[in-house]
């Protein structure tokens, strides 16, 4: 785009892709030359009265001076940011930095800006304005500016709302007929929380937008039998769709409306359709796909869903087609499933949408479903309607997006949508890739502290995503993103199967208020695996109470009702074989009614999980779900109570039967119900957060100081991005700052000079190389301690550069002895996707040849830490494993809370790296300690919101 020739380069980075309040998108970029066209249509369309608010006057229109003005910038001092649908020109923001008197300024030393905002009253009332707020304080904190300065008559109520709204610190001031407000432009608590629920509200509209038209369009449908339009065509309106159906297809008559073969309107193309049409399955070869689109946007069309392949998974010009494509549909405001997608379900009775390649609509429940893939979409489809089918099934489904190459929607905006969605009690997702790390732990915990989230993630080890999916592939470990992942609250599992298992428990039953569990029924040996099972997961069983082998109905429900009315009592599985009586098989009227039997017991009795593993009785497991044999009584209902705490008093429960889940094997049904008792107690400690501590002697502005100086010194002009790695006093001096001291380390480059250090420290002291291959190598011989005295400190020195090498190739340091404990190491490092990730384990082979490190996102609280030192599988080993000392695990925690306050603070520190850390029954030492820092910061989860484009 062309520029002022005295401008700084074009800023590409600051467009960006948004969801606006009504769930339709728009495009923000910086105003150029190229759009005095646009801005003089876009001025012509606003109101007379909007033109006075913005310049305090009349104001008809714009002269050739005022469109030079206000589309050349500079970049730097002079800033416009527009929004645009449509390729329209929607709305501007435009700041001027001014000086303290409020003249215009240039240069850093003008920290302030006058900002004024105009927007199309077409478009008044999206939320387009506090989106441009966003951005444009982005782009000015980029630039040095840290307030901005706003004048508004005060009848534009509408404008002081955008700008008092903000959450940032304000003051207001009213002064000759105008309101002045100044705010300062650094997030606070309460702009991010501003910014986060605005993008929550936007990004589910969106979703609610595709999955609740009220009218669809099929394109390329065919005139002929077969074709994947005609059947998403079939699908739809074999599901009872509520809203209007339109087939498209160019083979169609020209001139109008005519029949489709399925007997719904059909029209040659979009643009035919008198009416309005909100979504638009598109299923044409991909050449065709571009003209597609430009129809639908120019139309109004709110959503697409893609069915089309040859995109990214077809190799690199796929992928070009496909940027070209998510750049196409959201020019006109439009969100997108697929390209290469499975498609869309809603279940909901005052929907009905199949607009998927499913030949059935699953029957209707209280489960969300997401998957990036077509397969595991049609697997997962199956598996749920095989385990409970029939509408209202225990195991039915909400709503459900398979979204293919995911080149739009996303997990994340399931998990906006499904948050506040009545319908949805739990939420399932088959996830290849994760595209935003940070967004998606965030969003998860923040969900599953309302209802349960279970995820699968495929390719954990092979470390590649299917081609399709272009998003950047995270550097972050499989075990690290399973530990952030627990620490969201999220149920992760381990296969498809799992999957399935666990959203039918929970989908069902009540969550656990403990991990003790009952086991009942006629069969020794199942309830004997059941038992092991349950000691393999952790939970607390009872040991088993078998009933006899042809146990009758109201015994097996006396069993049940005694067991939920025990008190000590958390949970029940419970286990049923074949029985013969009277010389014949069990009778299927006797097994409808001994799940109706149980169904009404667990429903009398306290609301506690049951569980039922059954062996060749497949008709019970219908029965117990209430899609065969028995069911609910007439007028009561089956609303699962997933999302309920485990306190919930009985009588909050539904009336009627609950369906119960049912399995075919103990160890399935044991290791669901070890997952519900996992997230119950996840769910029981998050419900009191936990805090971030103050420490009165952390030095925050002096640690910025030092480390601006520090990049300024050590980083390469050539490379600026690249991080480096602190001199140790330098890193020592800034851990310093936050209170952590690292023990000294004297060099000691020969014999000599390593008894005067030792001398200077004291003896006892330990002698060790810091070269990098052997480095805490004390199986190699690299450290020496407890050397009391001079001659045995020389012997020590000796030895170790006769078997290992050359002093200048060991580089030797001498070190003060410390008490006795536990040798650990930490670390926080920053990932592009994850953000500061908070790593812990014990140091050596734990932790280098196991893998055992815990690991959570910063800013780290007293709770996390506290269930980080405990979560590692070497833990015991801090907590007076086999009659040894405990550790100060106090002194530990505040030390892994300090280095994520420093880290959190400072996002220039991009690598932190305590070991060993030697953990004592009292206190503990940092012997060892780097630290890299690089320049931009490290990105986060904080900036203005912006869809991602990959």
């Amino acid at each position: 785009m062309e520029t002022p020739s005295d401008a700084a380069a074009y800023p590409a980075h600051w467009e960006a892709d948004v969801v606006l309040r009504d769930g339709g998108t728009a495009r923000i970029r910086p105003i150029t030359p190229d759009d005095a066209e646009r801005l003089v249509s876009f001025y012509e369309q606003v109101s007379d009265e909007s033109k006075y608010y913005r310049f305090f006057a009349p104001y008809p229109r714009l002269s050739d001076r005022d469109v030079h003005r206000f589309t050349h910038h500079d970049y730097v001092d002079r800033v416009g940011l527009a929004a645009f649908v449509g390729g329209e020109m929607i709305a501007t923001v435009r700041y001027d930095r001014i000086n303290a008197d409020g003249r215009p300024a240039t240069g850093p030393d003008a920290d302030q800006a006058e900002v004024a905002f105009l927007v199309q009253d077409a478009h008044q009332g999206r939320g387009v304005a506090s989106t441009l707020m966003e951005h444009a304080a982005a782009v000015a904190r980029e630039r040095g500016i840290r307030r901005f300065v706003a004048e508004v008559l005060p009848a534009n109520t509408k404008m002081i709302k955008v700008f008092t709204d903000a959450g940032y610190t304000q003051k207001r001031t009213f002064e000759d007929g105008v309101v002045r407000l100044e705010f300062d432009l650094e997030p606070t608590e309460q702009s991010v929380a501003v910014m986060r629920g605005r993008e929550h509200r936007a990004e589910a509209r969106s979703v609610q937008r595709l999955l609740a038209p009220g009218s669809v369009a099929v394109i390329g449908t065919g005139r002929a039998p077969g074709g994947v339009g005609r059947a998403a065509l079939r699908n739809i309106l074999d599901s009872g769709f509520t809203g209007h159906t339109y087939a498209v297809n160019h083979a169609f008559p020209e001139g109008g409306s005519t029949l489709d073969p399925e007997g719904v309107p059909a029209y040659r193309s979009l643009r035919e359709i008198p009416g309005p049409v909100d979504l638009a399955v598109v299923a044409v070869p991909a050449a065709h796909v571009p003209d597609v689109v430009r129809d639908c946007g120019e139309h109004g069309v709110q959503g697409l869903v893609i069915l089309t392949s040859g995109y990214a998974e077809a190799g690199p010009e796929g992928r070009e087609k496909q940027r070209a494509l998510l750049r196409q549909a959201r020019s006109y405001g439009m969100r997108l499933v697929g390209p290469n997608a499975f498609g869309l379900i809603n279940t909901a009775p005052a929907v009905r949408l199949n607009a998927s390649l499913s030949p059935r609509l699953p029957g209707a429940g209280r489960v969300g479903l997401f998957t990036q893939s077509g397969a595991i979409g049609i697997g997962l489809l199956a598996a749920l309607q095989e385990r409970g089918p029939g509408d209202g099934a225990i195991a039915g489904v909400s709503t459900f997006v398979s979204a293919g190459n995911r080149a739009d929607v996303s997990g994340n905006d399931l998990l906006q949508y499904w948050y506040e969605d009545p319908d949805t009690d739990v939420a399932l997702l088959y996830l290849e890739s994760i595209g935003n790390p940070r967004k998606f732990t965030r969003l998860a915990r923040r969900t599953a502290a309302a209802k349960p989230v279970v995820v699968v993630k495929g390719a954990r080890h092979s470390g590649t995503v299917p081609l399709g999916h272009t998003v950047p592939t995270t550097r972050v470990p499989d075990a690290t993103v399973s530990a952030l992942m627990r620490q969201a609250g999220v149920i992760r599992v381990g296969t498809v199967t799992e999957l399935i298992d666990a959203g039918l428990l929970l989908a069902s039953q009540p969550l656990p208020a403990g991990p003790r569990v009952a086991i009942l029924g006629n069969s020794e040996a199942l309830a004997l695996l059941a038992y092991d099972a349950c000691l393999t997961e952790g939970l607390r069983p009872q040991r088993p109470h078998v009933l006899p082998f042809a146990a009758t109905t109201a015994e097996f429900r006396a069993a049940l009702a005694r067991a939920l009315a025990n008190d000590r009592i958390d949970a029940v599985v419970l286990t049923a074989i074949p029985w013969v009586a009277e010389g014949s098989s069990a009778d299927p009227e006797e097994i409808a009614a001994l799940a109706q039997a149980l169904r009404e017991a667990a429903a009398e009795g306290p609301a506690k999980p049951v569980t039922v593993v059954h062996l060749a009785m497949e008709e019970l497991a219908g029965a117990l779900s209430g899609t065969t044999g028995a069911t609910a009584e007439p007028g009561t209902t089956d609303t699962p109570e997933a999302a309920q705490g485990a306190s919930e008093a009985p009588e909050a429960r539904p009336a009627g039967p609950p369906r119960i889940p049912a399995y075919p094997a103990a160890e399935r049904a044991v290791r669901s119900l070890a997952e519900a008792v996992r997230y119950a107690a996840w769910r029981r400690e998050s419900a009191v957060p936990g805090k971030v501590p103050e420490y009165e002697d952390i030095q925050e502005a002096a640690a910025g100081s030092d480390i601006e100086r520090l990049l300024d010194e050590l980083t390469d002009d050539a490379e600026p991005h690249r991080s480096v790695a602190l001199p140790a006093d330098e890193a020592a001096a800034l851990l310093g700052r936050y209170g952590i001291r690292v023990r000294a380390a004297l060099p000691a480059p020969d014999p000599d000079t390593a008894v005067r250090a030792a001398e200077a420290l004291g003896y006892p002291v330990a002698l060790k190389t810091t070269a990098p291959h052997l480095r805490h190598r004390a199986d190699l011989g690299g450290v020496r301690l407890d050397l009391p005295g001079e001659r045995a400190l020389r012997r020590a020195y000796e030895e170790l550069t006769d078997f290992l090498g050359k002093p200048e190739e060991l580089r030797p340091v001498v070190q003060a002895m410390v008490p006795r404990g536990v040798d650990t190491v930490i670390r926080a490092s920053i990932d592009p996707a994850a953000g500061a990730v908070l790593s812990f384990g014990l140091a050596g082979a734990p932790s280098q040849l196991l893998g055992d490190m815990a690991h959570r996102l910063v800013p780290a609280t007293d709770r996390d830490v506290a269930e980080q030192i405990r979560s590692i599988r070497s833990a015991p080993l801090l907590f007076g494993w086999r009659g040894s000392q405990p550790v100060d695990s106090a002194a530990l925690e505040e030390l892994l809370l300090r280095v994520s306050r420093l880290v959190d603070d400072h996002p220039e520190v991009v690598g932190i790296d305590l070991e060993p850390v030697v953990v004592a029954p009292q206190g503990l030492a940092v012997l060892g300690a780097s630290v890299r820092l690089a320049r931009p910061p490290a990105t986060t989860d904080l900036g203005p919101r912006r869809l991602p484009v990959y």
